[in-house]
């Protein structure tokens, strides 16, 4: 019996005992985004951003109908093939071209589409003149026509091209300034190709895919060589500065002097910055503008990489909307965001380039074999009294702090003592409990850089075997030894934070990695952990359920 029932709401239902799940899974993934997976049934929709990023990545129309008709166990509905037709065939219908210095040329082979955006009230300012199936834009419009088009339901190809920037010869690095020979692996190859296309113009903007571990930091060395140009690196936290910039010089032939760091200790802008979200977008109050953006204009910058794109708030999308004519490379272990604006990201940064199932690197060694283990544990009866008469938001946190979740991380703590563990969670006050109770060094927001930097260190080198860790380790920390994550309590249901810190332990390694997330039972962190876990069970993982 085949696999996959595609259902006229455009949602697709696929049978998890079926001999055929894992290469219908890895199929669905091309086009579909998953919406619920319990035991038995998962739910997948397509959307047309779904068939959008399809569409960029060259997987052919053929090959996804083929695929539907190949799995299905029933006729697909006529309707949804049709919507699935449209949307697929909408990518590449509006296309966008430099038309001299000043502007650009808007066209379409689509007469309907066209008279259609022609007409709408919204977009008629960005209009200059019409001719044909042609309209003239304003070149400095070039990110806004695309983001108010994307919002409008009609995606832009972007073939305008790229000014270059100031040249920096950039090579990478045969051997490591460790002593490590030094190579890319094929995928990191073939994502490399994927983004900049041997600097044609419809490569050189766009998201590569890839989870935590996997090396994403080799693929924008690998970009930046292939470029050659000054650089703007944007990351997360000031940790992840150090690591770029350490990066950089072992893995490349740039010196240290051309090597800068934009941040609150530092403010020097060479031809290759690295500099956070934070920074960018910080201003004193919120009456006053965001001084530090200046940053995109003091050079000629040729690339612009956002590591982590899936964390781009919302003013450096204002920002992103000028610099369209930058090559832009984004980095995301997924492109789940909890805000919705993953169409934003398409329109601003660039479309999907390349990804490729975490399953799939598993198995080829590329990244830790992981085992996801959720302990849900009961609540104490005077703290179920707390939790039925809380406000609903108080009931998260009432769950998310259940004392008997300490009592599991000790026994797990002990099982595996001769691990490298991290415990992280949301709430600071749990985490400072922790600490009290085990007697364990504790990173949080307000951990000095230096401090960080410290315990980070004496981790990795096995000093101390258990480090507790508040969100600010989600993103961009280099812990490659950590085999053990305990998750003690999480952002709601973000499917981000879950993958993220997935991600915290699956650099290769001797040892099994393992995933354990606690909440507590019959409460709404249950609920949320259900919606948390989405896109991991996308990945391919299972999470065995367990009573503690």
């Amino acid at each position: 019996m085949k696999p996959l029932i595609l259902q006229s709401d455009h949602s697709i239902l696929l049978e998890v005992e079926n001999s055929q799940y894992h290469e219908c899974r890895d199929f669905l993934t091309i086009f579909a985004e998953l919406i619920k997976s319990p035991e038995f049934i998962h739910t997948y929709k397509t959307t047309p951003l779904s068939l959008w990023n399809a569409a960029a990545l060259d997987h052919s129309l053929d090959k996804i109908l083929g695929g539907i008709e190949k799995y299905s166990k029933y006729s697909p509905p006529h309707n949804v093939l049709n919507d699935i037709k449209e949307w697929y065939q909408q990518y590449g219908k509006l296309i966008l071209k430099k038309h001299d210095d000043d502007f650009l040329i808007l066209s379409s082979n689509d007469s309907f589409i066209f008279d259609k955006i022609t007409n709408n009230k919204n977009l008629k300012s960005f209009w200059q003149s019409k001719e044909d199936n042609s309209l003239l834009i304003k070149k400095n419009d070039r990110g806004n026509i695309k983001h108010a088009l994307i919002k409008a339901g009609y995606p832009v190809k972007d073939l305008c091209g790229y000014i270059a920037g100031e040249e920096l010869a950039v090579k990478l690095r045969e051997v490591d300034t460790n002593g490590n020979n030094f190579t890319l692996r094929n995928y990191q190859k073939e994502a490399v190709d994927a983004f900049y296309q041997k600097g044609k113009y419809t490569g050189g903007s766009g998201v590569i895919v890839l989870p935590c571990g996997a090396g994403k930091t080799i693929i924008g060395l690998a970009v930046l060589a292939s470029i050659s140009n000054h650089t703007l690196v944007i990351t997360t936290n000031n940790i992840s500065v150090k690591q770029w910039q350490n990066e950089i010089l072992s893995k490349t032939s740039v010196s240290r002097d051309d090597i800068g760091e934009y941040t609150g200790a530092s403010k020097d802008i060479k031809p290759i910055t690295v500099t956070t979200y934070q920074m960018i977008t910080h201003r004193k109050s919120a009456d006053h503008e965001m001084q530090h953006l200046k940053i995109f204009t003091e050079r000629k910058w040729g690339l612009i990489i956002y590591d982590e794109a899936h964390t781009l708030p919302a003013p450096v999308f204002s920002i992103t909307t000028f610099i369209q004519a930058k090559r832009r490379l984004g980095m995301t272990a997924t492109l789940v965001r909890e805000d919705g604006r993953e169409d934003d990201v398409f329109a601003l940064i660039g479309p999907k380039r390349y990804d490729i199932p975490w399953k799939v690197l598993e198995n080829n060694g590329y990244i830790a074999e992981a085992f996801c283990i959720e302990y849900r544990v009961s609540l104490s009866k005077k703290l179920q009294q707390s939790y039925a008469y809380a406000e609903p938001r108080q009931q998260f946190r009432v769950a998310a702090e259940n004392l008997k979740k300490l009592e599991l991380l000790q026994e797990l703590i002990k099982k595996h003592s001769q691990d490298q563990i991290l415990i992280i969670g949301q709430y600071i006050s749990q985490l400072q409990e922790i600490v009290k109770l085990l007697n364990l060094p504790l990173i949080t927001g307000k951990t000095v850089n230096k401090k960080r930097e410290e315990l980070y260190n004496k981790f990795k080198s096995g000093e101390i075997n258990v480090l507790v860790v508040s969100k600010v380790a989600n993103f961009a920390v280099d812990l490659p030894d950590a085999n053990i994550l305990v998750q003690m309590s999480g952002s709601y249901g973000s499917r981000q934070e879950e993958a993220q810190r997935l991600g915290r332990i699956l650099r290769p390694k001797k040892k099994h990695s393992f995933f354990y997330s606690l909440v507590s039972h019959n409460t709404v962190e249950q609920d949320f952990s259900i919606n948390r876990q989405l896109f991991l069970l996308e990945q391919g993982y299972k999470y065995e359920i367990r009573y503690g």
